[in-house]
């Protein structure tokens, strides 16, 4: 029928329909206000499958990445995010589609228009080294796909997914996932969701992950390496499935042994634990940093002896967090970061509370008041796209977030976070849309309390605990 109407309009018969079909290209970013150029419109991502294969000796990965779409315009062209490799061939609905690509952009010309409200397939086809002829100045955080010495680990917040694969890459765009990655023996894999089946092909392995629930492209996750596989049950018979290094498997049992202690508390402050999984997996290096990569939280080696305030169990629970805040409900841009990384950070201060006792909290709060009791170097609210990850956004965060509690009560404060958590639960939510909830649950006007600690480089008091700045 698509194929008969544009026929049709090509031969001027459907005049009136002329107007109804209208192909334009898709936009070539989301409108995000730090990051202009990732993501992209015109179509809506339903599901990704990723069937590539890890050639150790040479770094590179080569296969095949298919995306089932709906159109949400009449496209005449659509956009991926895709940095690098070499592009054999695309296909549009089995058709060959023609493509160019001017840096980040890969622009695909459908061989028919597609239109508005149709579901569509785009296959595409590559081979290379990842991260490979990507300039340094857009690795903004994550490196997307990196190959150690152990391996592989995948670290994309905010923009490196399309370091490695082609991806509507904006967390507004969520998807279900399937993966098929073939490695050698004796390597094993570890992505996002469930592991379906591992098929034994001889010299390599085809491991076959999946998640039916929607992931953000920076959460996507394959972990590579001579993993061991610890398997437990959690809270409500949830599958834990952790993967440590051989030659630290002892330590990671003795490490994470609280996760489940951890996820049966947020379920019971925030909602139940909204995937269908958790576990970790910890890559044989020592990674400067952690990542809420979705259902598989990612951590290096470093983790079994961090110096860190509250020592591991506070990485560990502030990953574990996200997969509330971060994960579920994801940020409608990057701008609005402080739903994250705040919001895991208080909720890693609730767990020592729940641990210790409200004293230890209240020496927690008053400890990390007293850090950034000086002028802020950035406003939490809008941190800037170059510091978008600065340790205000966390700390000062959760500081919002407890002078909000012990503004409003606790009665109200956890209904807040239940509520905002339901309402905008497996989509994305901005700092507005949050503000909005807690006036509705508190039934007062925190415009002013909310101004002072998100967009005013000073920080303000928390009188109920006779906290001041410069005291």
């Amino acid at each position: 029928m698509r194929k008969l109407i544009v026929m049709l309009l090509c031969l001027g018969l459907l005049s009136g329909l002329a107007l109804a079909f209208d192909p334009q290209p898709g936009a070539d970013g989301v409108g995000d206000p730090y990051y202009p150029a990732i993501g992209n419109g015109g179509y809506d991502v339903q599901h990704y499958t990723l069937d590539l294969t890890w050639d150790k000796s040479s770094s590179a990965i080569a296969g095949t990445v298919v995306l089932e779409a709906v159109a949400t315009q009449d496209l005449s062209a659509f956009n991926l995010d895709f940095w690098g490799f070499t592009v054999s061939h695309v296909l549009v609905n089995d058709i060959a589609a023609t493509f160019k690509r001017t840096e980040s952009e890969m622009t695909i010309i459908p061989a028919e228009p597609l239109m508005a409200d149709s579901t569509f397939t785009v296959a595409v086809t590559y081979s290379g080294v990842p991260g490979e002829d990507v300039p340094e100045d857009v690795r903004i955080f994550g490196q997307g796909w990196v190959q150690y010495d152990g391996g592989v680990f995948v670290a994309s917040e905010p923009n490196g997914a399309a370091f490695w694969y082609p991806v509507n890459d904006h967390p507004q765009d969520k998807a279900a996932y399937t993966f098929r990655i073939t490695v050698p023996n004796p390597y094993v894999v570890a992505a996002n969701g469930l592991l379906l089946e591992t098929i034994d092909n001889g010299d390599t392995s085809t491991y076959v992950w999946e998640t039916n629930y929607p992931v953000a492209s920076y959460l996507v996750t394959v972990n590579i390496g001579q993993f061991i596989a610890q398997n437990q049950t959690g809270p409500d018979g949830l599958p834990i499935r952790n993967y440590f290094p051989a030659a630290f498997f002892t330590n990671g049992i003795t490490t994470f042994h609280r996760t489940s202690e951890m996820i049966e508390l947020f379920s019971e402050l925030f909602a139940p634990y909204p995937f269908e999984a958790y576990g970790v997996a910890v890559a044989a290096a020592p990674l400067p940093f952690a990542l809420e990569t979705q259902t598989l939280s990612l951590f290096g080696t470093g983790i079994f002896t961090t110096n860190r305030p509250g020592g591991a169990d506070s990485v560990i629970a502030h990953e574990l967090a996200h997969m509330w805040f971060g994960d579920s409900v994801s940020p409608e841009t990057w701008q609005d970061i402080w739903l994250n990384e705040g919001f895991a950070t208080y909720a890693s201060w609730l767990w020592f509370e729940h641990d210790g006792g409200v004293a230890v909290l209240e020496s927690i709060v008053r400890d990390s008041y007293a850090q950034f009791a000086q002028p802020s170097e950035i406003l939490i609210g809008n941190p800037s796209p170059e510091r978008l990850f600065d340790g205000a956004v966390y700390v000062r965060g959760a500081l919002t977030l407890h002078a909000l509690r012990v503004k409003v009560g606790d009665e109200a404060f956890f209904t807040i976070m239940r509520t905002y958590y339901d309402r905008y639960q497996y989509g994305t939510a901005s700092i507005a849309d949050f503000i909005a909830v807690a006036e509705e649950i508190s039934g007062q006007d925190l415009s002013a309390f909310f101004d002072g600690w998100l967009y005013q480089l000073a920080i303000p008091a928390i009188s109920e605990m006779g906290l001041q700045p410069g005291v």
